[in-house]
Parts: C-alpha cells; structure tokens; sequence
C-alpha cells in the first residue's frame, strides 16, 4: 500500500507517486497571504502574479472602464442630468463588477490552469471591474453638465493610460500598440455613446 502523503494549504503539486502529481489547490486565506508577500518583495514579474492578480486585475479594469462608457454618456446626453448620469453609471459599475466576478470566479476553479484560487481573482476583477466604472462616473457628482462630461473626459483619458501602461509593463506590449488598441476600443464605445444618446 502505497505511503500516504501529508497535504498542506501551502502546497500545489504534491508528487503521489513517481509518474503522476496531484495538485492541491491552496486556499483563498493563503493566497492572499502571498499576494501581499509578492507585493511588498515587489516580485511583480513572477509567473503566478501575473496569472493571479495582474491579469484577473487588467481584465476587471479594461471591462470597467470601456464598458460603462456607453450607458454613462448616453445618459448624460439623452437627460442632460448629471445626477442622473451618475445614478445610471454606478449602477452600471455594480453590475459590472458583480458580473465579471462571478464570470471570473466560475470560469477556472484553479486546479488544471494553475491560477489560484477562483474567490481570490474573482474578487480582484470584481473590484477592478467596479473602480473602471466608477471612477468616471464620480464627475456627474457635478450639477453643471459640461463642466462634469469635461472632468469625466480627462478621468476615462486618464484610465486608459494606466491601462495602457499596465500592459506595456507586465506583458511588454509596445506603447504605441497598447495606447491605439486601448483608446481604440474605448473610441468605438463611445461613438455608440453619441449615437443612442442623440438618438
């Protein structure tokens, strides 16, 4: 019979014998746990977090912040009511957030990929998802139209810059390529957003 192996939540691929290995996913607590530690290493280039935090976290961001650009700026142009804008755009957010972290979470348990724990990169595109959307939805707090699409213009400038930079850093996207494929995809949500809001 076979010696039985001890299992920890620390462990990933523990050899069952000479040919085969099973993997032990690690538990969401102790993922965390070594998130913060790779953060504060500022070991930001390693294989796992890149597949466990950066990536879950770019995809949530990049959702967020051209996704909600559509409904938030046809609102704002449709009502000419910021507040309502702002109503239309958190809701938008919250949608969106709870959407990709359950899309995330539900679409790898973690175990054949080697991405971790579903719940840990759930929540981080869950959240990603909600700050892209709500960070430009935050201008239409003002009650003066123009004065809010201005702010909320130089806000969505401003994210797909970090999302453009983020690329270049982590996955060594050319900064040219990352900029136009970015503002690409955010121009065209847009343009949908002058369409319907002037419809």
């Amino acid at each position: 019979m076979p010696q039985e192996i001890e299992r920890t939540a620390e462990q990933t691929d523990v050899p069952a014998d000479k040919d085969k290995k099973v993997v032990v996913p690690r538990s969401a607590a102790g993922e965390v746990a070594e998130i913060f530690r790779a953060i504060r290493s500022n070991d930001n280039s390693s294989h796992d977090f890149l597949l466990r935090v950066v990536q879950p976290g770019l995809a949530g961001l990049m959702d967020g912040s051209v996704s909600t650009l559509a409904p938030i700026f046809a609102t704002a142009f449709a009502t000419h009511n910021p507040f309502t804008a702002f109503l239309v755009g958190i809701a938008s957010a919250t949608g969106a957030g709870i959407s990709m972290a359950f899309s995330e979470a539900l679409s790898d348990d973690g175990e054949l990929t080697g991405r971790g724990s579903p719940v840990v990169r759930g929540s981080i595109t869950g959240l990603m998802t909600f700050l892209g959307g709500a960070l430009h939805t935050l201008p239409f707090l003002v009650s003066q139209l123009q004065l809010a699409l201005a702010l909320a213009y130089v806000v969505v400038a401003v994210e797909l810059v970090l999302i453009a930079a983020i690329r270049h850093r982590y996955f060594g996207t050319r900064w040219v390529t990352s900029i136009v494929q970015v503002v690409g995809g955010g121009a065209l949500v847009f343009v949908a957003a002058l369409i319907f809001g002037n419809a």
